[in-house]
């Protein structure tokens, strides 16, 4: 399991204040919510964007004192800052060189704790998360882009979706990105899904200005439908860049 790569204050995202007017709203997911996606969570509030994480696993778990010791914890129940705590009674040695004290230290400062993506109320204004990063732009609650870190959570994300039966009736572009679970390969993915997503923001202005603002901004897929068909193209290019995180992709819907 990773180490963080440090805390930042919190920047302020979202359409307010932007020189653009505008920035794609992000949501990122790995299975317990505290490495990979907390990683990319970080990485684009810390470039503006809006930006909500999840984990997809039934529980969240993290590396014990041996394989078959993980230190296990409730989605929704456990802060950040709790989880820290305890396991700096437990053994502030063995979690310090293994990196997990970082990681929570850096966790603490970005949310209060993991979420559970299918716990998840989409839609739902985001009333009690206005302290975390990348708060400012997500209060509705939906994203327009979801970045999954490994193939499971990907079918997690795209069989809840369908299993929701779109009530939203939004598009909503689901993205794979393969990235180990380890510190190293958590800082790269980060750099490489703020890549991801400055070329996703590029264009969707550029089509946002063609169909108007209030038309794009309502999220509906005949206003968004020349930025959806763009996608898979700005994905084959940012594969090129970054050859070593696989990638998959699919459009679903709110």
């Amino acid at each position: 399991m990773e180490t963080a790569n440090g805390s930042a204050a919190p920047a302020q995202n979202g359409q307010q204040g932007d020189e653009t007017g505008f920035k794609l709203k992000f949501c990122t997911v790995c299975a317990s919510n505290q490495n990979r996606s907390m990683e990319g969570h970080l990485r684009l509030a810390q470039a503006n964007y809006p930006v909500i994480s999840f984990g997809t696993g039934s529980l969240v778990r993290l590396p014990g004192p041996t394989v078959t010791q993980p230190n296990v914890y409730k989605f929704n129940q456990t802060s950040y800052d709790s989880i820290y705590r305890e396991l700096e009674a437990k053994d502030p040695q063995l979690y310090r060189a293994n990196g997990l004290l970082n990681m929570l230290g850096r966790n603490r400062v970005i949310k209060w704790g993991p979420e559970r993506w299918q716990d998840w109320q989409i839609g739902m204004p985001r009333v009690k998360h206005e302290k975390d990063q990348g708060s400012a732009g997500m209060e509705s609650g939906v994203p327009d882009i979801v970045i999954t870190c490994e193939e499971r959570c990907w079918d997690a994300v795209i069989d809840d979706l369908l299993n929701r039966g779109a009530p939203l009736n939004r598009p909503v572009h689901v993205i794979n990105i393969d990235i180990k679970d380890n510190h190293k390969d958590a800082s790269i993915g980060g750099g490489a899904i703020v890549d991801l997503a400055d070329s996703l923001n590029k264009a969707a202005m550029e089509e946002r200005e063609k169909v108007g603002p209030a038309a794009f901004d309502a999220g509906g897929a005949a206003s968004r439908a020349s930025f959806d068909e763009r996608v898979p193209e700005i994905l084959a290019e940012w594969q090129e860049r970054w050859p070593d995180l696989p990638s998959t992709w699919t459009l679903s819907w709110f």
